[in-house]
């Protein structure tokens, strides 16, 4: 396994630091929200985000999250609305973007099927020390988007209607992605509710990712195995339950079809949970990252959201919360003592 940092395509304290702390694989966001430019799919485009980070010591062995605006695909048939010539002109610049990530030898993309909104939280709440712990609370979500129930006959977009899109979508990039290597790490839906701001969620348990392969059998057909996401996944009480037996049941069970790992831990539930360092809860990372040896997994490993410590806005003022500086050196230097212990 390999450590890498999750980076801003732009200039960034952190092209300085991970060279520093010994990192010098990572991956990167190319939505034009972040780079500026308006077409991330281009060769070109792709090809000089990769050429500034090679410039700073760092190579790009991944890109992660929306490369640029899916609504029409992952949205479409919403309240009466599909646009049959954008959802295929969308995965038409999908396609293309696979294509430049296999010329560039850019081996791995971490995505997800979230409608509506990404992952989502809700504030933050006073963590160790009083850092800034990122925080979701349902309640407090439902309270901002003026509804007391998510009641399924008020969603913009139904389960049903999601697998439907999400079909469409794998069926017409994933040939693409065999053709060139590439393996598609599907990231668990955050948080994994049954439906958030209207819309339908549907990754949100073993089951769905055991049925969106079978959609697809293929190498290329892969899982981010993003440790918060899947051990909030069984509901209820996690205090009935051994989280590291769950999390150690769910990776055995994905074996070789983790692409990516991305560690973090949470306390509380689905429905409202606060995130923390990554040495103080009661998940064992040292027993999971045995786990992962044990199943021969030889993939990228990133710490996922951090508290905001004193002083990171010194660093970065506009950071988003959970990806401020300081908390993930904290991170980086605590994972590479785990994966050095193995």
């Amino acid at each position: 396994m390999t450590l890498v940092e999750f980076v801003p395509p732009t200039p960034h304290p952190l092209w300085k630091l991970c060279p520093q702390m010994g990192i010098t694989d990572v991956v990167v966001k190319v939505h034009p929200d972040q780079t500026g430019l308006p077409d991330p799919w281009c060769y070109e485009t792709l090809s000089g985000i990769v050429s500034r980070l090679k410039s700073a010591g760092l190579a790009v062995v991944g890109l992660e999250g929306d490369p640029f605006d899916l609504s029409p695909v992952k949205e479409y048939g919403a309240e009466g609305t599909g646009n049959p010539e954008a959802r295929e002109e969308v995965a038409a610049r999908y396609r293309e973007l696979l294509e430049s990530m296999g010329r560039l030898g850019i081996k791995l993309l971490c995505y997800n099927f979230m409608v509506g909104r990404g992952w989502s939280r809700t504030g933050v709440r006073e963590g160790r020390g009083g850092a800034k712990a990122t925080c979701f609370s349902l309640a407090d979500s439902m309270a901002l988007d003026g509804c007391r129930e998510q009641a399924e006959a008020r969603l913009r977009l139904n389960a049903d209607q999601v697998w439907r899109n999400y079909e469409f979508f794998l069926k017409a990039v994933m040939p693409t992605a065999e053709k060139w290597g590439i393996r598609m790490g599907l990231h668990p839906d955050d948080p994994c509710l049954p439906s958030l701001g209207g819309y339908a969620r549907i990754f949100g348990s073993v089951e769905a990712y055991d049925r969106a392969y079978a959609l697809y059998p293929s190498p290329s057909n892969a899982v981010t195995f993003c440790q918060a996401n899947f051990k909030l996944m069984p509901g209820g009480d996690l205090n009935r339950m051994n989280p590291a037996e769950t999390l150690a049941d769910a990776a055995r069970h994905f074996g070789k079809r983790i692409a990516f790992i991305h560690i973090r831990d949470v306390k509380g539930t689905k429905e409202d949970f606060t995130e923390l360092f990554h040495d103080e809860g009661d998940t064992d990372l040292f027993a999971l990252m045995r786990v992962y040896r044990e199943l021969g997994l030889d993939v990228p490993v990133r710490g996922d959201h951090v508290p905001e410590m004193a002083y990171d806005r010194i660093l970065a003022p506009e950071e988003t919360p959970g990806y401020f500086t300081l908390g993930r050196l904290f991170a980086n230097g605590y994972l590479k003592a785990l994966l050095h212990s193995h």
